[in-house]
């Protein structure tokens, strides 16, 4: 749920701030979580400069599909968002280099030597390595939350919300429409790829089917269940759509 706040955070910004159609979510997920696949195995670098890298990678692809995105409006560029999410999926599955269809393994995260596939010892209770995670996904989702609203607070959110309300009123009082388009695709996208690389360490192995069309989809229902633009809407929005599915399965075969 913590992750997907993080990487809906960065959708709000996108959807809520700059009007920006984004269907390409998990995508960008996928990107920062076979960005730490990547990393861990093949280099020695920090884990916590791998989370970063994995949102700045989601940053650096999402500049370039921002090209054909800024040359389209409307219904037009969310269908741009579409294709990229589904060739996103075909691309990973005929990548030998990333595992193919077969996926890759991914290294538990290791801060500062603590490593986060043991559990926390509380005398004689241990916890589950998951309470690991949860912390650390805390922190990066509190940082998240403070940037968005801070974002949204400053003169560029309040750009960003001109070039949403009327893009033609926009660029007639001088705002640069690109500019703001570029820093709210780049912003979300960067948040997206930090979720997606600690949720790749968390499950230790990821795949393809990891990132579906349907999870970038679920991705847009949280945002819209919890408000276009409200920040604090995505938390309650994504603790409904995340948990209440796994707690009705018991009731799927009626």
């Amino acid at each position: 749920v913590l992750l997907y706040i993080l990487a809906c955070l960065g959708l709000t910004i996108q959807f809520g701030y700059a009007g920006l159609l984004n269907f390409s979510g998990a995508a960008f997920f996928g990107i920062g979580c076979y960005t730490s696949a990547v990393l861990t195995a093949h280099t020695a670098l920090p884990h916590l400069l791998v989370l970063l890298a994995g949102g700045i990678m989601a940053a650096i692809i999402g500049s370039l599909l921002i090209l054909p995105v800024l040359r389209t409006r409307g219904h037009y560029a969310a269908v741009v968002t579409i294709a990229f999410a589904l060739l996103f999926r075909t691309f990973l599955e005929v990548n030998d280099v990333l595992g193919g269809p077969q996926g890759l393994p991914v290294a538990n995260m290791n801060l500062f030597g603590w490593d986060f596939g043991s559990g926390i010892e509380i005398g004689p209770v241990e916890t589950s390595f998951l309470l690991n995670y949860v912390l650390l996904a805390l922190v990066l989702v509190a940082l998240g939350m403070v940037l968005t609203k801070r974002v949204e607070r400053s003169w560029i959110g309040l750009d960003m919300d001109a070039v949403r309300l009327d893009e033609t009123a926009a660029a007639c009082f001088g705002i640069e429409l690109w500019r703001w388009k570029i820093t709210a695709f780049t912003l979300g996208n960067f948040l997206a790829g930090t979720a997606g690389g600690l949720y790749g360490m968390m499950i230790a192995f990821i795949a393809p089917t990891n990132f579906t069309f349907a999870d970038s989809l679920i991705m847009v229902s949280i945002v819209l269940l919890g408000g276009i633009g409200n920040p604090w809407g995505v938390v309650a929005a994504a603790a409904i759509v995340i948990v209440l599915p796994e707690k009705l399965q018991v009731i799927q075969e009626y």
